[in-house]
């Protein structure tokens, strides 16, 4: 099944190289060891450093950049990022790497301003910055290296999906009639097959019968 695949595989081919390559020897997906500084959902996300207050007034390179951060608190989603982020400047893409089965976040993020400047500012200021708890990574993602797909999808606030619920309910629902007699074929050339290779070992051994559908 899919849900046995590794997290690295859940993510898209291309995104996935570039992380790797700008996480480098970093370890992103570990947390930081507790502490009374970590980020509570709900409260303030806090102003961004002063002496970087006035990044909007430096010079405009007329095009968007992108930046990527990684270890971020566990809590500073979409809505947190942006909120905190736009103090650099007008942020126009923003997505958090997500599990796609799952949905929990892999406490990384791409953020792409109206402004390069602004984001080369940003991540610049923010690496190995120390915020609730976690000393941030972030870098500033060349032009090349950002892809067609990287923002696929953004710019909308994440709902998980209750996959388990969603199973739970699919294996409480009654299959149809026509369904059900299919699974017995199945199942009942799967248990003459296996019949066949214990004959052929001198293992004389006769199945069961299964349950047929009832009308």
């Amino acid at each position: 099944l899919d849900a046995e695949k590794d997290e690295d595989e859940e993510m898209d081919d291309e995104t996935q190289a570039l992380v790797d390559t700008l996480d480098g020897d970093d370890d992103s997906d570990s947390e930081e060891p507790a502490s009374s500084d970590a980020f509570k959902t709900g409260q303030s996300v806090g102003k961004i450093p002063k002496s970087k207050k006035s990044a909007e007034s430096k010079s405009k390179s007329g095009k968007p950049g992108v930046m990527y951060l990684g270890r971020l608190p566990h809590g500073f989603y979409e809505h947190e990022l942006r909120e905190y982020f736009s103090q650099f400047g007008a942020i126009s893409k923003l997505r958090v790497v997500r599990n796609k089965k799952t949905g929990a976040s892999r406490h990384r993020a791409f953020i792409e301003f109206d402004d390069a400047e602004v984001a080369d500012i940003a991540a610049r200021t923010m690496d190995k910055y120390l915020l609730f708890g976690h000393i941030l990574a972030a870098k500033f993602v060349a032009p090349a290296q950002v892809h067609p797909n990287l923002f696929k999808g953004s710019n909308r606030r994440f709902k998980v999906i209750p996959w388990n619920k969603m199973a739970g309910k699919q294996l409480e629902r009654a299959l149809p009639e026509s369904k059900w007699a299919a699974k017995v074929t199945k199942e009942e050339k799967r248990r003459a097959a296996r019949a066949e290779k214990l004959k052929a070992i001198g293992y004389e051994f006769e199945s069961p019968k299964l349950k047929a559908a009832e009308a």
